[in-house]
């Protein structure tokens, strides 16, 4: 799987476990949703933990595992379902600030959508970063710098520029 930060493919620094895998002692893990609550059991308070989750999941079964975790995962099983957007967009609402990842079939053409919606990362299988290079995502970064619609993207909407600019 390839991993998108700021329009660049950058190495993970998070290791998804299988569900018949052991916990480790320590490092930085994803488990699926269904394991969530065993690991946090098992590890400390500090240690770093994700959440691997389909994008059906109702945030409020996450919420009392927010303040621990380190990164949510959200399942993208084809670049035509956009519940993730929705759930992503509900869990920064309710006070996410970690990593956020859309994991699954994106497409370079949903970068900026996906930023607005709260993700941080974007990883997608090999066979379609193949086809779209890091050039095409970094494009789709920059073709995008502000939206309508008020979100996440640190440079604000069209709206408020507008207002700001009218102020002066």
């Amino acid at each position: 799987m390839a991993l998108i930060s700021d329009g660049r493919f950058i190495e993970d620094g998070w290791r998804r476990l299988a569900d018949e895998e052991a916990l480790p002692k320590s490092g930085k893990v994803i488990v699926s949703l269904a394991r969530l609550g065993h690991a946090l059991e098992h590890f400390g308070p500090d240690a770093a933990i994700g959440a691997f989750v389909p994008n059906t999941t109702e945030p409020a079964a996450l919420a009392q595992a927010l303040p621990r975790l380190g990164l949510i995962s959200i399942a993208f099983p084809a670049f035509a379902d956009g519940r993730g957007f929705s759930l992503a967009r509900l869990l920064r609402r309710a006070g996410f600030t970690g990593e956020l990842r859309a994991s699954g079939r994106l497409l370079a053409d949903q970068y900026a959508h996906a930023l607005g919606c709260g993700f941080d990362t974007i990883e997608i299988p090999d066979d379609l970063a193949a086809r779209q290079d890091e050039s095409q995502w970094r494009a789709a970064r920059a073709a995008h710098a502000r939206a309508y619609q008020r979100g996440y993207v640190a440079a604000g909407s069209i709206l408020e520029a507008r207002r700001k600019a009218a102020a002066k």
